[in-house]
């Protein structure tokens, strides 16, 4: 049986025992109370890594055959090294596989393969091996506090979809990055709450129910974002299986969505594409990032 473990780096640490695609057992998170979840911005890169290795040990219980451990983070990763770390700036150039490998070989695992991936990547992996689609490619998107752009079998690239340009209008520019005319800039929860300093995202959707003219024109141009850098996804690389997932994909209205898309892609080989949201659970991000880790280690 492979044994891997799958870790999700976000406002937690989330990690999880991996056996043939299935969980076994509960994910163990760091820290556990709710109140703490912003210490590990704080924490320097070698604390960091060092807490990280303290969950795989604790994870794999006195176990030492574990194949392969896999590490999704948020932002732009390569060859092992955080190029870009928006959510945890400490990484930012940290040879974060270099690092949590030595962690832990002192501590015993020294076959143990160490991958690093973005965390869209494993929820694209998550879903894929969730829907029995292991053999297919598909897409997904994580709509949260930025935008990710997942894709499986994993293909190397840069693949920030989040910062897909969507608009040519100079005022936009909520962006995290900085960049004009960003999808992120549009439908990240950390740019819908610049851009509306006296509502909540929630808010905003609440009231486009209503027919607030404000809101409902934000809702419409959140779909047209979403739907533009799905078509522009399709039109580059061919229609398949898109996932919406992430907290904010109950604002997803499929059929405006869907009316949109039909606006955008029309040539007739390209037609064949397919939206489906799916609930963001962190189980889906470890078994990905698991499984993530054992095919590199194959490669």
């Amino acid at each position: 049986m492979a044994k891997a473990i799958g870790v999700i780096l976000s406002e937690r640490i989330s990690a999880g025992l991996v056996v043939d695609h299935e969980l076994v057992g509960a994910v163990r998170r760091f820290p556990e109370d709710h109140d703490e979840e912003d210490g590990l911005v704080e924490l320097p890169t070698d604390a960091l890594v060092q807490t990280i290795c303290e969950q795989v040990v604790l994870v794999a219980d006195g176990a030492k055959d574990i194949a392969a451990v896999g590490v999704a983070v948020p932002g732009l990763v390569k060859n092992g090294v955080m190029e870009e770390a928006p959510n945890l700036p400490q990484l930012k150039g940290a040879r974060i596989k270099e690092l949590l490998s030595a962690q832990l070989r002192s501590h015993g695992f020294d076959t143990t393969a160490v991958t690093i991936v973005n965390d869209a990547d494993a929820v694209a992996a998550g879903l894929a091996s969730a829907h029995g689609k292991l053999d297919s490619m598909i897409r997904v998107w994580t709509l949260g506090v930025g935008i990710g752009f997942g894709v499986y079998p994993f293909a190397p690239g840069v693949w920030e979809g989040g910062h897909t340009i969507v608009t040519l209008d100079e005022k936009e520019r909520f962006c995290g990055c900085g960049g004009r005319g960003h999808m992120e800039g549009i439908m990240g929860h950390r740019s819908m709450r610049l851009r509306f300093l006296d509502m909540e995202p929630d808010e905003v959707f609440a009231a486009a129910k209503t027919g607030d003219a404000r809101c409902l024109e934000f809702k419409k141009l959140w779909h047209r974002a979403l739907a533009a850098a799905t078509a522009s996804s399709i039109h580059m690389a061919g229609p398949g299986k898109f996932y919406l997932t992430g907290f904010n994909v109950r604002f997803v209205d499929l059929p405006m969505l869907r009316d949109y898309m039909g606006q955008m892609v029309k040539m007739s080989p390209l037609q064949g594409y397919s939206m489906e949201v799916v609930q963001d659970v962190p189980e889906t991000q470890v078994i990905g990032a698991a499984i993530s880790a054992e095919q590199a280690a194959a490669r």
